[in-house]
């Protein structure tokens, strides 16, 4: 169970986000003090209706991609505010970045597309159709190729990021979640319903390899430390299963919160922060190759459960809301959501010192 003084920073966070929540973009800044991992954590309210998925940082632009259902919002890390609007990405889960190409891509679940946009102008310029529900995405520059990985479609579409053409679907065997690339020559992504880490052989698009990942159940996020190989997958049993990125082998599981959904690998420090819908962080320190152990709990607010890494200021950044309380069902067998309230999305800036 949560200890009284973690409680306690929890309810101080909660008060200083209600109150952010009225008073359009002012920030609140707080710091919080876990055993070995201190860190001050930044709030900035943003508001505007619909729910969010995947972040996507720009290190180039200092930006952060926010996909925010029937569009993509661009946050400036510099001006802390919302620049710009992508629209007409209906169903929108994510967005990829390539830097050297001058070229975005957006993955939109509900319409089956993927939307290319120009990085200076984000303006869409052609719209490729995918398999059903797109949802993760993520360019790779070795291979130019933009992966696209299909929900309800249990499959993966590869896209040549240059001439813009689909070169490949690719059959996954159950219902991706989060890739990652290994710059030589390999992709990886957890299969949530399986329980899997598929690897896929970048030159032939076929599958390399599927990797049991037990102790895990229902992996989503996925990072990797492509120096000493290493794969961490976060799991919805509060595990962060760490495997060897060229055998596939169990290394560790060490401990992390509920309801996780993306993890961030920051080289730099040798840690991996997963974000749990709980809210909190928590910190996983790679000691070596073969050591790894949660050092840290961070709280953050409840739902800020996805997470962008800036890998030059190292800043973190993660997204919520308030809701209210969920609706009665009406006896159909729905399962009714809570509603968010009105104005209260907001972007969390997480500075670990």
């Amino acid at each position: 169970m949560l200890g009284s003084r973690f409680r306690l920073l929890l309810a101080l966070l909660g008060l200083a986000f209600s109150a952010l929540s009225f008073h359009g973009h002012a920030q609140v800044a707080s710091t919080q003090a876990t055993a070995g991992e201190p860190a001050s954590l930044e709030l900035f309210n943003v508001g505007g209706p619909g729910g969010w998925d995947f972040l996507t940082f720009d290190p180039v632009g200092r930006r952060l991609f926010i996909a925010r259902g029937d569009r993509v919002q661009v946050w400036s890390a510099q001006d802390k505010k919302v620049v710009a609007e992508i629209a007409g990405t209906e169903g929108v889960h994510g967005v990829a970045l390539a830097q050297g190409l001058n070229r975005g891509f957006t993955s939109n679940g509900r319409a089956n597309t993927v939307s290319v946009f120009g990085l200076d102008d984000l303006k869409i310029t052609k719209t490729i159709d995918v398999g059903v529900n797109p949802d993760a995405i993520f360019y790779e520059p070795a291979f130019k190729r933009v992966y696209a990985f299909n929900g309800r479609g249990r499959s993966v579409s590869v896209i040549d990021a240059v001439g813009l053409s689909v070169l490949a679907t690719v059959p996954l065997g159950g219902k991706p979640e989060v890739p990652v690339a290994d710059g030589a020559g390999h992709v990886f992504v957890n299969i949530k319903d399986t329980a899997e880490l598929v690897v896929i052989d970048q030159a032939s698009n076929r599958i390399q390899a599927r990797w049991p990942l037990k102790p895990c159940v229902e992996p989503t996020g996925l990072a990797i430390d492509v120096a000493q190989r290493r794969l961490f997958s976060v799991c919805g049993n509060n595990k962060m299963v760490i495997v060897d990125a060229d055998s596939g082998r169990l290394l560790a599981n060490p401990p992390i919160g509920d309801e996780p959904d993306g993890v961030e690998f920051d080289p730099a420090s040798g840690k991996a922060f997963s974000a749990n819908g709980q809210g909190t962080v928590t910190v996983v320190q790679e000691a070596d190759a073969r050591h790894f152990d949660a050092v840290a709990t961070i709280p953050t607010r409840p739902r800020a459960r996805t997470i962008a890494l800036d890998p030059v200021s190292h800043r973190l950044y993660l997204v919520t809301a308030s809701y209210g309380p969920t609706p009665v069902p009406s006896g159909d067998g729905s399962r009714p959501r809570p509603p968010m309230l009105k104005d209260t999305f907001t972007v969390l800036v997480l500075t670990p010192r």
